[in-house]
């Protein structure tokens, strides 16, 4: 996991830009819109381009050409944020490229598409108590609310609140799940309780369809190393059914992401990091019987480096 060249260089203008930006607003009379945001961290996207001999794995026809189709990213203890993008060989490119800095603080970070496309236009993050908005390429964060250190878990699951755009899930200390539905431009309704008990689960993720009924559905890892998959609903009253029953001896993992599809099938997929820091791809089937193939290689190690995946 070699550094991409010029890592130095991208840093600086990063900052020079953002000091340049602040300095003209001010000079300008714009200090509101600075005090607005909040400065200091840098997110940008890399390209995903579908290669044309692949462009046949999507059927028209079918729900699983929904799957999103992003990078897998990773932030380290430096709060250097990484990118991995998909192969389009069933796994991810093996040259990380470097996508930002200053996250060395945050707590959480997931990935929110808008507009449906299958790709993300930016992150939501939680650093101290406030919650952030990042749009991709942008060194300044928009400010969505306060208070948000109460969740020791969150992340976006895509769409299951009914919607177009994508939505945010949060845990608290006391195992209540809490679902917030996505305006479509970073900004979210109130919270609504999904239910409690969550607590019982170490890892709550998702990014699409699992189960091939065209809505958008989470797994669960309970302390036992027990997967859980919750089948979406598109109800945001009450967005998942009951629980059924993946697979044990899920404990192997110290973290599962999901970030949509990683081997360019149109299906979700789950990645999942053992405790070597080797990373292993589980493909979708598309079926919620048996949602997973069995577990391939993609990642040999160093994958620990990561604090934070999403």
């Amino acid at each position: 996991m070699a550094k991409s060249s010029g890592l130095n260089t991208r840093r600086a203008l990063a900052r020079a830009t953002a000091a340049a930006l602040t300095a003209a607003l001010v000079a300008t009379g714009a200090s509101s819109a600075v005090a607005a945001d909040n400065p200091g961290r840098s997110a940008s996207k890399p390209s995903i381009d579908a290669k044309t001999s692949d462009a046949s794995k999507f059927d028209a026809s079918g729900v699983q050409n929904d799957a999103p189709l992003n990078a897998l990213y990773g932030a380290d203890a430096n709060g250097e944020l990484w990118a991995y993008i998909p192969d389009f060989e069933g796994g991810l490119d093996s040259e990380r490229l470097w996508n930002g800095y200053g996250w060395e603080n945050t707590r959480f970070i997931t990935q929110v598409d808008h507009d449906a496309d299958g790709s993300s236009d930016g992150i939501w993050d939680v650093t101290g108590n406030q919650l952030s908005y990042t749009v991709w390429g942008n060194d300044y964060q928009t400010l969505i609310g306060n208070g948000w250190n109460i969740y020791n878990q969150l992340f976006s699951p895509a769409n299951v609140g009914g919607a177009a755009a994508d939505d945010l899930l949060a845990r608290d200390s006391s195992g209540n799940l809490y679902l917030y539905l996505g305006y479509g431009n970073g900004k979210l309704t109130q919270r609504y309780k999904v239910g409690g008990g969550w607590d019982a689960y170490t890892h709550i993720t998702g990014k699409g369809d699992l189960t091939g009924d065209g809505k958008d559905d989470i797994v669960a890892k309970d302390k036992s190393g027990v997967l859980w998959l919750y089948k979406g609903t598109g109800n945001y009253k009450a967005p998942f059914s009951s629980r059924t029953r993946v697979g044990g001896g899920w404990n192997t993992y110290n973290n599962i992401v999901s970030v949509g599809d990683i081997d360019v099938d149109g299906i979700t997929d789950l990645v999942a990091r053992n405790k070597n820091g080797a990373l292993y791809l589980y493909k979708g089937t598309g079926n919620g019987s048996a949602p997973f193939k069995s577990p391939v290689k993609i990642g040999s190690g160093g994958w620990n480096t990561y604090r934070l995946m999403f």
